[in-house]
């Protein structure tokens, strides 16, 4: 059996799995629970950031898929290996011709297209609804944008994820670490950096630093550029990012950057997995 089929089987055997466990339901469902209440809230002749109506639903979901995307993609794959180790799965999958490397990548992948598939479909179906049920007129670009953004950014969230499930054994530990991640990833948005400017006296700039290395921040501003080019909320901070780097390049830095971050992780985590003991 070549790498290719191996992937392949082993990524149905995952596919099964995640299919048959609670939490990809509860990712759909949270899912289309947000985007139900977004529809019927902000379908309301109020403006924000210069949109109404479908645009405003838009732009609010994509907040709260900022916030949402990092925690679903840490508990989606924080403790896929260490729970396999525990329970001896590891030991029966390999007893049969498979290789480490082409295990570990369908684990990933199949983690990671559950993820992004749900939100393929929503988002445009929240377009065409508001398009064709309320007679709104729909940023489809807005649209697309959300989606490229919110794929980078599971990607580095499912990354990490695997990160802490090779390299710590304990699952309780696991878990408490992936919620610290998911913490500092949120803190580090705008209160805990405007903290650390007023309390420590820290230079600017590596408060800019910092928060351009934090992808949930690079997210964020990428979202935010597109519907407000003038990034208009974030004050003088926002004029300077805008004038300096435009909406096209906060989106490629929004994507670019996680994707970066997420490819180093991984390929991290796949040398360690296929040297560490599996007992």
């Amino acid at each position: 059996m070549n790498t290719r089929d191996q992937i392949v089987a082993m990524g149905r055997i995952e596919l099964a799995e995640v299919l048959r466990s609670r939490w990809l339901w509860f990712c759909v469902g949270t899912y289309l629970a947000l985007s139900g209440v977004f529809v019927l809230v902000g379908l309301r002749e109020s403006s924000v950031l210069g949109f109404t109506g479908m645009g405003r639903v838009l732009m609010s979901f994509s907040h709260a898929l900022v916030l949402l995307l990092p925690l679903l993609g840490l508990s989606a794959s924080g403790q896929v290996i260490n729970r396999m180790r525990d329970e001896g799965s590891l030991e029966l999958w390999f007893s049969h011709p498979v290789t480490r490397g082409s295990f570990f990548v369908a684990v990933s992948l199949v983690r990671f297209a559950v993820l992004v598939a749900p939100l393929v479909v929503i988002l445009p179906l929240l377009g065409l609804i508001g398009q064709l049920a309320f007679g709104q007129a729909v940023p489809w670009g807005f649209v697309l944008r959300t989606v490229l953004v919110s794929a980078a950014l599971l990607a580095v969230a499912v990354a990490l994820g695997l990160l802490v499930s090779t390299f710590v054994r304990n699952q309780s530990k696991a878990l408490m670490l992936l919620l610290l991640i998911w913490a500092l990833g949120v803190a580090l948005l705008d209160f805990a950096l405007v903290g650390l400017m007023l309390q420590g006296h820290v230079q600017p700039l590596l408060v800019f630093v910092l928060a351009a290395l934090n992808p949930v921040q690079d997210a964020r501003l990428a979202l935010i550029s597109g519907a407000d080019a003038e990034l208009g909320q974030l004050g003088p901070v926002g004029f300077f990012l805008a004038q300096r780097l435009g909406p096209a390049g906060l989106l490629a830095i929004g994507i670019a950057w996680p994707l970066t971050l997420a490819a180093s992780a991984w390929l991290v985590t796949l040398q360690r997995f296929r040297r560490a003991d599996l007992v």
